[in-house]
């Protein structure tokens, strides 16, 4: 699960199902639910390109910068509904069914070609990226709630954040903490502010389950292909901790079920064991629901007897908002491209989106 590098928003869509890791194309920037004027296909690629592409992938920022300016393509792409034209979906459907990875040439040429085909994957596909370092960020605040714990993640994709007990990690290059079965083939690096609670422990986590609009099955090839594409060209780090962790999920699949966020919260949320601490963990997916949507979810989460544990963009939630101007001053529109690490809906830290960088709040 995951939004981009440079993600700052989302499409806003109906709750009919919550994609596991949106692309941005409407930016919220008045109050929380209130989206600005859509961007041009145009102004949306070069916006990707400058803003989200750059540093991370010369590819895909090469390949968005020449979509913004070729008239063909940004008339095919808006045949696509406004939601199903995001670059990073576009990119990964195209390389899944073949275009050369490289310069903007050849693979103009091949979408071109081939466009029938790549709409239809396009029409199909959600980015459901599923990014495991998101769990480093998450760790802090996890490992402090008593357990054992039941995990319920919305918008699980393949539910590969739901074994944070088995992974290892290390903050600001310090001693790493492992599983109480030794040292994982996944290793989370994450830098902090130096204010960060440290995890003296993995916590306990007897229950693990998900809910996605679409979910993945890591057994299946088709699947699998298709998650490790929606990794960028060159962040090969990157995909072997996808593979790593797909290993893990293999050794013992989650509980992940089909459905509407909402709608399915209670049922599964009812399957949890008793006695354990149930919590709830929305990781860059609310973004993609309508504000009301989004509010009959939180109400949904405070009906159970649970914790919510959220990393969303800072200006989703009204209480979110203004935990997070009392305690640093900054107004809504300064909070905008911010992710929040919030409890229950009380900010705790700032976060990069990936999860390799938690910036905490002082508190008192």
């Amino acid at each position: 699960m995951s939004t981009e590098p440079g993600t700052s928003s989302a499409p806003e869509t109906s709750a009919a199902g919550t994609p596991s890791a949106p692309e941005a194309t409407v930016t919220e920037t008045t109050s929380p639910g209130t989206p600005s004027a859509p961007e041009t296909t145009a102004a949306r690629y070069e916006r990707f390109a400058a803003a989200e592409a750059r540093g991370e992938s010369a590819v895909y920022a090469g390949w968005a910068t020449g979509v913004a300016a070729d008239a063909e393509l940004l008339a095919a792409i808006d045949e696509l509904p406004p939601q199903r034209r995001q670059p990073a979906l576009l990119f990964a459907v195209s390389r899944l069914v073949g275009a050369p990875v490289g310069d903007f040439g050849p693979w103009r040429e091949f979408v071109l070609d081939h466009w029938p085909l790549v709409r239809a994957e396009a029409l199909v596909r959600l980015t459901q990226t599923n990014e495991p370092l998101r769990c480093a960020a998450l760790m802090p605040v996890l490992a402090a709630i008593p357990g054992p714990i039941a995990l319920l993640e919305v918008g699980a994709s393949a539910g590969l954040c739901l074994y944070p007990d088995r992974f290892s990690y290390r903050y600001d290059g310090g001693e790493p903490l492992h599983p109480v079965d030794g040292p994982s083939a996944v290793l989370l690096e994450c830098a902090t502010n130096g204010l960060v609670p440290p995890p003296e422990r993995l916590p306990q986590i007897v229950w693990r389950a998900g809910i996605d609009l679409a979910p993945l099955d890591v057994a299946s090839d088709d699947d699998s292909r298709w998650l490790e594409t929606l990794i960028w060209p060159e962040q090969t780090a990157r995909l072997a901790r996808l593979r790593a962790a797909m290993e893990i999920a293999r050794a013992d699949p989650p509980l992940l079920v089909a459905g509407d966020v909402t709608e399915a919260l209670p049922g599964l949320a009812a399957r949890a064991p008793t006695g354990a601490t149930l919590v709830v963990v929305s990781s860059g997916v609310l973004v993609y629901v309508v504000r009301a949507e989004r509010e009959r979810f939180v109400r949904a989460v405070e009906a159970l007897d649970a914790r919510w544990l959220s990393l969303e963009a800072a200006g989703l939630f009204p209480s979110v908002v203004s935990g997070l101007e009392a305690a640093t001053g900054l107004n809504h529109e300064q909070l905008r491209g911010r992710f929040a690490l919030a409890l229950d809906g009380d900010p705790l830290a700032f976060v990069a989106p990936h999860g390799d960088r938690i910036d905490w709040l002082p508190r008192g």
